[in-house]
């Protein structure tokens, strides 16, 4: 199937929902779902983007530039996963945890506006990685209607770009306990230290970058072409991670590569 013929299974994926509040975190994913679900319901459709001290700084600029762009209304909740004991342990199925608290507050959103259906941004490729979240998903009866067009990430991508998505080109930037290895309790105090030492890395020109908190230790991920730049401005890089309070800084040879502390904890 082409991804043309994929786009319009996709709109008549989401139009047979016939209204629905849209999971939208900032990333390109969800802002696809977004811009097509304007695009065939109108006002029907509304992104709602849940905040919590788990979410990236910076990523609601883009959702609000995003949603403005596509002329979809756009709501904005809070969540409470820290008040969670099963999330705070970090147990290998946190993100289990983690959605279902969204999805519990999307659709109190859609009750209260009448809507059909809670849609997310789970593409085709998600389907074959390690997503706990997907076990909630099914649980609500939310729809994923990248996933059911059998949209995968690159077409999600391309899309982005003939839809002329600001966020086309963003690296994914996931929930920050993302950061913190399986079995390792989630405070907002790790949460906030690795926000601002991303933040910093970024500050030094850094597109992609993960601070993997160990404790004492933060583990730096960069992507690999930018690998011999970390190595030269490794003192800042030291010097920056220090004043936050970690005693060990390392840099992570490998580069950035999605998951890797899901596959540290299977391996």
């Amino acid at each position: 199937m082409s991804i043309q013929e994929k786009l319009e299974r996709l709109k008549s994926i989401i139009e047979g929902c016939e209204s629905a509040v849209i999971a939208f975190s900032g990333g390109v994913d969800s802002a696809l779902v977004c811009a097509v679900a304007h695009e065939v319901l109108g006002e029907r459709a509304v992104a709602v983007t849940a905040v919590s001290p788990t979410y990236p700084p910076g990523e609601i600029e883009v959702a609000r530039e995003v949603a403005e762009r596509v002329g979809i209304d756009h709501v904005i909740i809070s969540t409470d996963e820290l008040n969670d004991p099963n999330f705070v342990a970090n147990p290998l199925e946190r993100c289990y945890f983690c959605k279902g608290e969204l999805l519990r507050k999307l659709d109190e959103v859609r009750e209260k506006l009448g809507f059909k259906k809670v849609l997310d941004g789970t593409n085709y490729d998600d389907l074959s990685d390690f997503r706990p979240g997907i076990r909630a998903v099914e649980e609500f009866k939310a729809i994923s209607p990248l996933a059911l067009a059998g949209l995968t990430k690159q077409e999600v991508r391309a899309l982005a770009l003939e839809y002329n998505l600001p966020n086309a080109d963003k690296p994914a930037n996931p929930c920050l306990a993302s950061r913190i290895p399986f079995g390792c309790t989630i405070v907002p105090e790790k949460l906030e230290r690795i926000a601002k030492g991303e933040g910093l890395l970024r500050s030094l020109g850094f597109e992609i970058v993960r601070v993997r908190d160990h404790g004492d230790l933060a583990s730096v991920e960069v992507g690999r072409d930018e690998l011999t730049r970390a190595l030269e401005l490794r003192d800042a890089i030291i010097q920056g991670l220090k004043r936050l309070g970690y005693t060990h800084v390392a840099l992570d040879l490998e580069g950035y590569r999605t998951g890797s502390l899901v596959r540290a904890k299977r391996a």
